[in-house]
């Protein structure tokens, strides 16, 4: 099956169907896919490996994942499988696997999302660089003319000024990394002026003065803006808030993981927006999806993973 086949099954989302066609023409990339044993994972994978976006290797329990495929009528030959005996097992040989270079890409399955960052985060035999790791959901929001990127409402939970920093650069270097140009980054808090009372106003005028003076880099940021003169260009007009990113943003940073974690569910299940998930600050991007996810919101994340994994790619030195 096509790539483009399979997004014409899709209901229309535009900004999807461009990440997805975004993939035409580059291979897939080695995927090692942490214990795919329900429905959903292992479906997901079958159908972004039938669509081209990624090449993968299943790790888990080769007896269950092959007694589902043969429950659910789905074909797995020719595909790699890593027999492990257990979620946690699954997820440290996932995670060598790329740490060997075996595999560009890291996905999870039907594990949990703790079990799987944990074996990332090991000090000796994880994929850990100097970056924090941080998670970002790209959102297709139906009537809203731009892709959303919210973050951090999946990893960390209460951040400080450091690991937002962090947040804020990895989120940068992904929509760069897509090839979508230079970010307008709104640093959200309830307010749009600076109160002592609420100290993420704080960290978002700190933020941004990092950025002044290149502590943070490829993108515009301001803050702090509440959620509406952020993205509305009417709200901004009407509060007075002359910003290049005001009314416009296209990044979201929420003050922590309750505020955006509820934001972006708001959207999904308010405003029937998809939203696909990846991890970034590790060695490689890591595909976090849920078992909520439809099949466009899965292709969408693989296809994120893969453009960022093939730009990263292009980047290398050339090693003589």
């Amino acid at each position: 099956m096509t790539k483009k086949a399979v997004v014409s099954q899709l209901r229309q989302h535009e900004k999807y169907e461009r990440l997805v066609a975004a993939t035409k023409g580059l291979p897939p990339l080695a995927t090692a896919v942490a214990h795919p044993c329900d429905e959903s994972s292992l479906r997901g994978v079958l159908e972004a490996s039938q669509a081209g976006l990624i090449a993968p290797i299943l790790v888990g329990s080769q007896q269950k994942i092959r007694s589902l495929a043969l429950s659910l009528r789905l074909t797995i030959e020719g595909i790699d499988i890593i027999d492990v005996p257990h979620s946690q097992a699954a997820a440290e040989k996932a995670v060598e696997l790329v740490r060997t270079g075996k595999a560009e890409l890291l996905m999870k399955g039907s594990l949990h999302s703790d079990e799987l960052l944990g074996a990332v985060t090991k000090r000796e035999t994880g994929l850990r660089t100097a970056r924090r790791i941080s998670h970002v959901f790209v959102m297709d929001v139906p009537n809203h003319p731009e892709t959303l990127f919210i973050t951090d409402a999946a990893v960390n939970i209460a951040p400080d000024l450091q690991a937002k920093r962090d947040i804020i650069q990895n989120a940068i270097d992904l929509y760069v990394g897509l090839g979508l140009g230079t970010p307008r980054v709104a640093i959200l808090s309830a307010v749009e002026t600076v109160n002592p009372s609420i100290p993420s106003t704080i960290d978002a005028a700190a933020l941004c003065k990092m950025a002044d003076r290149g502590q943070i880099t490829g993108g515009e940021l301001d803050g702090p803006l509440a959620f509406d003169n952020a993205i509305s260009p009417e709200a901004a007009r009407i509060k007075g808030i002359k910003s290049p990113v005001a009314g416009r943003a296209q990044i979201l940073v929420v003050p922590d993981l309750e505020a955006g974690n509820m934001l972006a569910k708001n959207l999904t299940f308010l405003s029937r927006a998809d939203a696909a998930g990846i991890v970034l600050g590790a060695r490689v991007p890591i595909i976090l999806t849920s078992r909520a996810d439809n099949l466009r919101t899965r292709m969408a994340s693989c296809a994120v993973a893969m453009l960022l994994a093939h730009n990263r790619r292009a980047k290398e030195p050339i090693r003589a």
